[in-house]
């Protein structure tokens, strides 16, 4: 019996190899449930993007995974600075100003979005979903602070 068991895990694993890398190719986000509530990405808007991303390297020794062109222009550089957080440095969209822009971690975004409407914030961005499995949407939190959800 125990002879079995080894043969029939040999391609199982084989299988889950081939798979893995044919998703690979595919961005895809998987939330992680224990860490709804928290700040897992950071939106920085910079003048100049490719100049703040050499100053994230050499002063917080953040790592980035190679930029991405963006749908309205400009690259975006997508950074990780733990296991559980990170985020993207992109081109400021004037009127905005150069600054960061927190996004929490949320079991539904369109369904964040809508309490934080109902309890006084105001829509800067609704519910728009970036890549598979993420949905992400801003608004302005009392106090004019803006406030960005992120999950599926």
């Amino acid at each position: 019996m125990p002879k079995r068991a080894r043969k029939s895990a040999k391609p199982a694993r084989t299988k889950r190899s081939t798979r893995k890398s044919s998703r690979s190719t595919v961005r895809r986000h998987v939330p992680t449930k224990g860490l709804y509530g928290w700040i897992t990405h950071t939106d920085l808007a910079s003048l100049n993007p490719a100049a703040t991303r050499e100053w994230c390297v050499k002063v917080l020794g953040w790592k980035f995974q190679p930029s991405f062109p963006m749908p309205g222009g400009g690259e975006y550089h997508l950074f990780a600075y733990s296991e559980k957080g990170g985020g993207g440095i992109r081109p400021n969209n004037p009127p905005e100003v150069p600054g960061s822009l927190p996004y929490i971690h949320v079991a539904d975004a369109r369904a964040s979005f809508e309490k934080a409407l109902r309890e006084g914030a105001e829509e800067m961005m609704p519910p728009t979903r970036v890549m598979e499995g993420v949905t992400v949407a801003i608004v302005r939190a009392p106090g004019g602070v803006p406030i960005g959800f992120s999950g599926p």
